[in-house]
């Protein structure tokens, strides 16, 4: 892949002769994988520490579950759970610091506290300002795919065609991104897996991210299958804290069909299949 980069708040991260790997820091109580066990300040900080020495090129703060069926947290509560992270993981660590949040409020005070990305995974839908912050900060801009809210997200009934649906989608996320003066090479695309998509149809994204990267031929490609409940319903019911060679098997086909960007939590591991995956992948195709 052609070198390119993505224009955050204080510098351009290069991407696609490399796949990043952002790791997931949840200071939450209830995550579908991991709530509770960073949500002290002193345990997430750890946390953070050693995803940058493990090889993170990113690290995700986020302080209200997503997972299916959560309730939204308040706005003084999800700041008073990530502000504090965020401020002692950018005075410690030279990886850049991304706030996952649907709210304006939460990723203004994150990137004045020195989180250089805003990870959205409404693609603004629950709150479009929050592409003023973003635009006014010249931070980075995950948008992703989702449907409905995450309390209803797995009961909605499947779309018929997901790849159109996720194109669309996103299409009027960055639409809306533009709209609010943010850069177009701020800009990156996650399509959503898990939010509100069958087994099958997380699949086939994953199968068919080539067809994304057409479609966004010009935006980085993240996509976050890390423990998600698909892999578990393809493990036997294998519960979250055991599908990581699940997540890892995503994590090389994502590689080998063109992602940029890989959301883990384990990032150690993570870290090494991509760079297993991309020695296989730049041998197959040395063009690519």
């Amino acid at each position: 892949m052609p070198l390119r980069e993505w224009k955050l708040a204080r510098r351009s991260l290069p991407y696609g002769e490399r796949t990043l790997v952002m790791g997931v820091l949840n200071v939450t109580p209830d995550s579908f994988s991991d709530g509770g066990q960073f949500f002290s300040l002193d345990s997430a900080v750890a946390q953070g520490l050693r995803m940058a020495e493990e090889g993170a090129h990113i690290v995700d703060v986020g302080g209200e579950s997503t997972r299916p069926g959560s309730e939204f947290v308040s706005e003084e509560e999800e700041l008073r759970r990530v502000i504090p992270v965020i401020e002692q993981l950018t005075a410690r660590i030279s990886v850049p610091i991304s706030i996952d949040t649907t709210k304006r409020a939460v990723a203004r005070a994150a990137l004045q506290a020195g989180a250089e990305i805003v990870n959205d995974i409404s693609g603004l839908r629950f709150d479009a300002a929050i592409a003023d912050e973003v635009a006014h900060a010249k931070a980075g801009l995950v948008l992703m795919h989702s449907r409905g809210i995450p309390k209803n997200m797995q009961q909605l009934p499947p779309v018929e065609n997901i790849m159109e649906e996720v194109v669309d989608g996103l299409r009027q996320s960055v639409a809306i991104a533009k709209q609010h003066g943010i850069q177009r090479d701020s800009i990156a695309v996650d399509p959503g897996i898990g939010f509100g998509k069958t087994v099958e149809q997380n699949l086939k994204l994953i199968v068919k991210l080539d067809q994304l990267a057409r479609a966004f031929p010009d935006l980085p490609i993240m996509i976050g299958t890390s423990r998600k409940s698909f892999l578990g319903k393809l493990l036997n019911g294998a519960p979250a804290d055991q599908r990581t060679y699940g997540t890892i098997a995503t994590v090389v086909a994502s590689v080998m069909n063109g992602t940029h960007i890989v959301r883990v939590h384990d990032v150690k591991a993570a870290a090494e299949a991509v760079r297993v995956a991309e020695a296989i992948r730049q041998v197959a195709d040395p063009g690519r």
